[in-house]
């Protein structure tokens, strides 16, 4: 069930929000795909950065249009966000003209780049409608196939094969992986089916397994639990049934790790013997005697490039005690106040699920493993605007109540979006 018109916006609106989606997600992994298999050439080089600078035009004016014609759908997420990416500019413009390395000042300006694109697509995207979902759950089932067909060992690494023709424009693991996570976490908080979201999760495990990407595999696992929960009446049966799961992978896993020996995913049953888990250690120990010797403005840039901090201290390395604390806050408070507010009540609100979901993830991707550009912010960040200003005019009374939440005379569909109740 899609959400109404006066939500969704315009058939236009959705058409480019859509397109830009299906351009830096799924269309960033079918491109790398041809490069790896050798069909083409790397025409345009890594192709996320060049595909965001060709977004953002259309994203940004359709956002202004909106907010223009509407000014109540300038929420407060979007000014805390706002606030947020003004003040990582102006950090970077400041060192830039202290003479800070451009490496550094290039890559932050990307990650705003990148952060304003992702929350403007996931604030735009009717995720519920059916133009979305069907074009997402074939994109999400193609980059499955392409995994599993040209796994080797149990590893997926097209470089392995040796046939690409500018293997340095290739990407890595984390590329592949974060256009799957992307588009399966929106696909799976919107599929009401439990038999259908126990197939997406046996299919989207796997594949982010054979992947390597170990943050993305934690994320979707961390996932299923948060989905489950809350769709199920009786959690204490989906408690034991995921405590069964565990004590089964216990038991098995050293015949898993007999069949698949070098995959990297295994790596976390035993963290002493990682190279990446020893070398990220060393890194936080370095982020915090940076952040003990520059506590309240940190020192933008002092690590060499691609040495940072992977988890939420390299804001305060970079953006200062200020801007990991602006971060922090303006992550975990959507995450709680959807919590207290919708997780276990009866009344299931319009677009909760999603931003909820992204939320959880985000909050533990930055507590473990991800820098503090992550585009998962901007996407939490979207998706709980929309849910904020639906909320809002939820409260606001019957009518305003009748634009916010879901019709309720569409028809039932395999992919019936969640918290919606039949007439009457």
């Amino acid at each position: 069930m899609s959400q109404p018109a006066a939500v969704r916006g315009p058939r236009g609106e959705q058409a480019v929000a859509i397109s830009a989606f299906f351009l830096l997600f799924p269309g960033f992994f079918f491109y790398h795909t041809l490069l790896g298999l050798g069909a083409m050439g790397a025409f345009l080089g890594g192709f996320f950065a060049p595909a965001a600078l060709l977004v953002l035009p259309p994203l940004a004016y359709m956002y202004l249009m909106r907010i223009r014609r509407e000014p109540s759908r300038l929420t407060k997420p979007d000014i805390a966000f706002g606030v947020y990416l003004a003040y990582f500019f102006a950090v970077v413009t400041a060192h830039a003209m202290l003479g800070a390395k451009m490496v550094h000042v290039v890559h932050h300006i990307l990650g705003i780049l990148f952060l304003l694109n992702v929350f403007l697509i996931y604030k735009s995207i009717d995720f519920s409608g059916r133009q979305f979902r069907r074009i997402g759950l074939l994109s999400l089932l193609a980059m499955s196939g392409i995994v599993f067909a040209y796994s080797i060992d149990g590893v997926f690494y097209l470089g392995a094969l040796g046939i690409a023709k500018d293997a340095d424009s290739l990407a890595t693991y984390q590329g592949f992986s974060r256009s799957y996570l992307f588009t399966f976490v929106p696909i799976i908080a919107y599929t009401r089916s439990p038999w259908l979201r126990m197939l997406l999760y046996c299919i989207g495990a796997p594949t982010l397994f054979f992947n390597t990407a170990r943050s993305e595999f934690i994320a979707l696992l961390f996932l299923i639990p948060v989905v489950e929960f809350y769709h199920s009446r009786s959690k204490l049966l989906v408690a034991a049934i995921f405590v069964a799961v565990f004590v089964i992978l216990k038991i098995f896993i050293d015949d898993i790790i007999a069949v698949l020996p070098h995959n990297r995913i295994l790596e976390l049953f035993d963290l002493s013997q990682s190279t990446s888990a020893n070398k990220r250690h060393h890194l936080t120990v370095y982020a915090l005697q940076t952040i003990n010797e520059h506590p309240f403005l940190g020192d933008f840039g002092s690590y060499p490039p691609g040495l940072y901090a992977h988890n939420v201290l390299s804001a305060w390395v970079d953006l200062g005690l200020l801007g990991i604390t602006y971060l922090m806050v303006m992550v975990t408070l959507p995450a709680i106040i959807m919590f207290a507010r919708e997780y276990f009540s009866s009344k299931n609100y319009y677009q909760f699920l999603l931003p909820f979901s992204l939320a959880s993830i985000t909050i533990l991707l930055l507590m473990t493993s991800h820098f503090f550009t992550d585009m998962l912010i901007g996407a939490t960040l979207g998706c709980y605007s929309t849910y904020w200003y639906g909320r809002r005019q939820a409260q606001r009374g019957p009518r305003a109540a009748g634009v916010a939440m879901q019709g309720v005379h569409a028809r039932r569909t395999w992919l019936r979006p969640v918290g919606t109740a039949p007439p009457g």
